[in-house]
């Protein structure tokens, strides 16, 4: 019955031409409007400039979670495209202080993803980045992002959301709080157990969330369970001071962010203990040893906000062109 229920599902993403006619369609797509223009417009109000973002480079975001990068031959030189734009942030910092982009993002996630309902290969998010700021301001402007978006979709959005058949709740902020291992100890009480030093599963990750009723922080991380642009906390060695905002009702992550690492020793050695190649990073190791600001930021998807705001079963509904690992569609 799943499995019928699961190619039922993918007949939309297959037929994409026929599907996005539906009233449904037509009212997620508003939605969506609605939720980038008071993106914009929140961040504009804080201080925040847009700017383009890259779609391919040298290289990218190694801590994608167990996808793949997709590479192109660019005159005779490998070239990646962008999993996350969050190396070319920091290096935006050095004109601008605060800096955001809609960034589009390719991660060829394995074709078990498909199972999450809430992973596409090809999505977009909205990465947002400050000069000499700590995690803690970027979680609360976080959370207000998150509040300001509720509210005026609710309020701005009452036809199409009726259409969908949902309530839209405005979280209250700000947000609870867990560690990583307050996380821990909070999956064992549910009867999970899961590795420690590693990401929250995406299994565990919805478990989670679907035992919440507003969105919650996950804080702190180890340092082995994220890429080496994350900044270790100095006061607790092998803790990272980092950041994922969870949604409620089983949505699973809806943000992720934290302070970078910005110094050229610190992030070399963070590079080999990741098994990457310094050479491979040439350009921004060589940013780093120029020197550029201390900074924090985060990273918020598009497709997963509208998902959860508009209530939806499958992420691949809320976008109009979705690519989902291992189908072929337009």
């Amino acid at each position: 019955m799943k499995n019928r229920e699961m190619t039922d599902d993918l007949h939309t993403v297959r037929f994409r031409y026929r599907t996005i006619r539906s009233l449904k369609m037509r009212c997620i797509l508003q939605i969506q409007d609605e939720i980038l223009s008071a993106i914009r417009d929140f961040l504009r109000r804080e201080g925040f400039v847009e700017i383009l973002a890259p779609i391919i480079g040298p290289v990218t975001d190694p801590g994608i979670r167990g996808a793949k990068q997709a590479s192109i031959d660019y005159y005779g030189t490998p070239f990646k495209i962008m999993s996350s734009m969050i190396l070319y942030k920091q290096m935006a910092l050095l004109s601008l202080e605060k800096i955001f982009a809609l960034s589009p993002n390719i991660r060829l996630e394995p074709v078990e993803a498909i199972k999450t309902r809430r992973h596409l290969t090809e999505f977009r998010q909205i990465d947002v980045e400050q000069a000499y700021a700590d995690y803690q301001k970027m979680m609360a402007l976080a959370e207000k992002l998150v509040q300001y978006v509720c509210r005026r979709v609710k309020r701005k959005c009452k036809e199409p959301l009726n259409t969908l058949g949902r309530k839209l709740r405005v979280p209250r902020i700000p947000f609870k709080r867990f560690s990583y291992y307050e996380v821990i100890e909070l999956l064992k009480n549910f009867g999970f157990k899961m590795q420690l030093g590693a990401e929250i599963p995406w299994h565990l990750e919805r478990i989670l969330s679907e035992k919440f009723r507003e969105p919650f922080f996950v804080i702190n991380y180890p340092i082995s369970a994220r890429g080496f642009y994350y900044r270790e906390d100095p006061k607790q060695l092998g803790i990272l001071r980092d950041f994922d905002l969870i949604y409620p009702e089983g949505y699973g992550e809806a943000i992720s962010g934290g302070e970078r690492e910005h110094t050229y020793k610190r992030v070399l050695k963070r590079i080999k203990q990741n098994g990457e190649k310094p050479r491979e990073y040439w350009w921004y190791l060589e940013m780093l040893k120029e020197g550029i600001p201390p900074s924090a930021g985060f990273g918020i998807g598009v497709e997963r906000l509208t998902q959860w705001i508009c209530g939806l079963k499958n992420i691949w509904e809320a976008t109009p062109f979705p690519k989902v690992p291992g189908v072929i569609s337009p």
